[in-house]
């Protein structure tokens, strides 16, 4: 297993293109493009203000930078960077915006949830959409880009919208069995969809398309429950993550649990265990401080690299603090790699904010607070091992 050098990023924004040919990093207010193999800067944008969300379109053409304090959107081109588009949702102010599957159409959703603004990057048209309910993930879409599937609010009821995308029309409004909606999400073969009740009950669902549910799960009761749920491309298994820590598969059949992952305080097993160490220069800080000369902290950065840990490792745990909401404990982030042989999680409360596979599974990227690292794994010594 190899690392790249590491890299300033702000707010976790960092993100490889459809593609799989670039990345795309957020620094303050500057967005760069760095080519994927070679890591090197292809292009380089300003924005008019400190970046809250980045995202790519569908075909890797066009790159979203939303500003949500001022209420604004801009779309970069990669191949024509004289080319931009600004978005100004003005005082009804902004929270989220994302790309339609088409990456020609921006939605944006406006401040207290009022509505979701559609807007059109060809024909310049405005659409809205009503009733958006606040909340985990409210919006996802078909893997064909075909459908939007929408929580909604209604009448102190959840519901859930299915929307076509080609005009936005309405297809389907039906209401769903939970107390308190927090996310949805398709399959990746957009047969079902996938919806789980907030942290304070353990429930997921799965609907057809026509709002027919399939079945129900649930793992336990009288604890905190859901905390994050990831379909396998594959569509054959759905891993949800929970507040104890553990993951558990389903199968697409009989929806049933087949296998269920823990995360052990002390690692025995004969795995590879990888360690980030960092260090400063020590040289060269005696030599400035014999002399009473204080270094600047850009001056002389941090040198950080990954060292192989002996067994049995003791990970560090984090004890929460009960009297604060959402607390930083359970399995946050699950992703599987492209062809649903591994899955990586995230549990408790680490360095590594977010993971995110490349699009061809061979790599991964970790995610800091200030800092992205690029992970290589060794394919090639695992398919000798297992032949």
């Amino acid at each position: 297993m190899n690392f790249s050098e590491v890299f300033k990023q702000s707010n976790q924004l960092c993100k490889v293109s459809p593609d799989g040919k670039y990345l795309a990093t957020c620094v303050q207010y500057r967005l760069v493009v760095r080519d994927i193999s070679t890591l090197q800067i292809l292009q380089l944008y300003t924005c008019l203000d400190q970046v809250s969300h980045m995202e790519w379109s569908s075909d890797s053409l066009f790159i979203l930078c939303a500003m949500y304090k001022r209420g604004l959107v801009q779309v970069w081109s990669l191949e024509q960077p004289d080319w931009h588009c600004k978005i100004d949702e003005g005082s009804i102010g902004l929270v989220s915006s994302r790309w339609s599957p088409d990456g020609r159409h921006i939605l944006n959703t406006t401040e207290f949830h009022l509505r979701i603004t559609v807007w059109s990057l060809c024909t310049k048209a405005v659409s809205y959409i009503k009733y958006p309910k606040a909340c985990q993930k409210g919006i996802d879409f078909s893997t064909d880009g075909s459908y939007m599937a929408l929580a909604e609010r209604r009448d102190c009821k959840d519901c859930i919208s299915i929307f076509v995308c080609d005009d936005w029309h309405l297809l389907r409004h039906f209401e769903t069995e939970t107390q308190d909606l927090a996310g949805l999400e398709w399959s990746p073969n957009g047969c079902v969809l996938a919806v789980w009740d907030s942290c304070l009950e353990y429930k997921v669902l799965l609907y057809s398309l026509d709002g027919r549910l399939l079945s129900t799960y649930s793992a336990y009761e009288w604890s905190l429950g859901v905390k994050s749920v990831s379909w396998s491309p594959s569509s054959q298994f759905l891993a949800i993550g929970s507040y104890d820590e553990k993951v558990r598969i389903l199968n697409h059949i009989t929806w049933k649990k087949i296998v269920q992952f823990e995360h052990p305080a002390v690692i025995e097993n004969t795995k590879t265990v990888y360690k980030e160490v960092e260090k400063r220069p020590a040289e060269v800080r005696d030599e400035f401080s014999l002399h009473n000369v204080t270094m600047d902290s850009t001056l002389f950065s941090t040198q950080s690299k990954y060292e192989i840990c002996s067994l049995p490792v003791q990970i560090p745990a984090v004890k929460p603090d009960p009297d604060r909401a959402n607390p930083k404990i359970g399995v946050s982030v699950l992703a599987f790699s492209s062809d649903s042989r591994y899955l990586a999680t995230k549990n408790g409360d680490f360095q590594v904010q977010s993971l995110k596979w490349h699009c061809n599974g061979d790599s991964v990227i970790l995610l800091g607070k200030e800092q992205l690292c690029l992970c290589y794994m060794d394919t090639e010594q695992e398919e000798k091992l297992n032949s």
